[in-house]
């Protein structure tokens, strides 16, 4: 679906460039959009290696298994139908602690492992059961510590100051998480 839409936008794009008898202003904006998205995917690569390599560090030294105990208590509330030592529910603390530093990228992986694990407790497999619902939304909205990407992208543009973003960040993720979880409750109820 999304690439029939960006497909739709692109010939909109040059019929009406052919239109107004701008196509070779048309042709340039497309030749340097690809050229900066270069230039970003190459910024990207030292600043994703950075962290994704401190990720690594964490995790052999403990410290996501550390976040991993400070959240076993909130993700037995909110999660009361995974056991506690099910392996969904390792893949979900590990997939929120990547989030929180801002590597959703590298919460993908952990996030689809979770998934398939609360597949297997899922007594109606033709749909989504609770958990997955609420999982599905904390992956999605997602309190961020460290919003990496944004940074990063701040830095490959040349942003003076790259983390101011990290307060505001804070901010809206935890709102969003909080009425993400709060919806995803109140509906819980409704159903049963």
């Amino acid at each position: 679906m999304i690439n029939t839409i960006w497909f739709f936008l692109m010939v909109v794009g040059i019929i009406v460039g052919i239109i107004n008898g701008r196509l070779e202003e048309v042709t340039q904006a497309a030749m340097d959009s690809a050229s900066l998205a270069v230039q970003l995917c190459i910024g990207f690569i030292g600043i994703w290696a950075l962290w994704l390599g401190l990720m690594k560090v964490a995790e052999k030294s403990g410290f996501i298994r550390g976040i991993g105990k400070v959240l076993s208590p909130i993700t037995s509330i909110l999660f009361p139908q995974v056991p506690k030592d099910h392996p969904a529910m390792g893949a979900m603390v590990m997939n929120m602690a990547a989030n929180m530093m801002g590597l959703g990228n590298g919460a993908t992986p952990l996030g689809l492992i979770a998934m398939k694990e609360l597949q297997k407790l899922n007594p109606h497999k033709t749909r989504a059961s609770n958990a997955m619902c609420l999982f599905l939304v904390i992956n999605t909205s997602s309190i961020t510590l460290i919003p990496t990407t944004v940074v990063a992208l701040r830095m490959s543009t040349g942003s003076s100051q790259p983390t101011e973003i990290i307060g505001t960040a804070l901010i809206a993720t935890t709102i969003s998480t909080l009425v993400g979880i709060i919806s995803v409750k109140l509906l819980e109820k409704r159903e049963g």
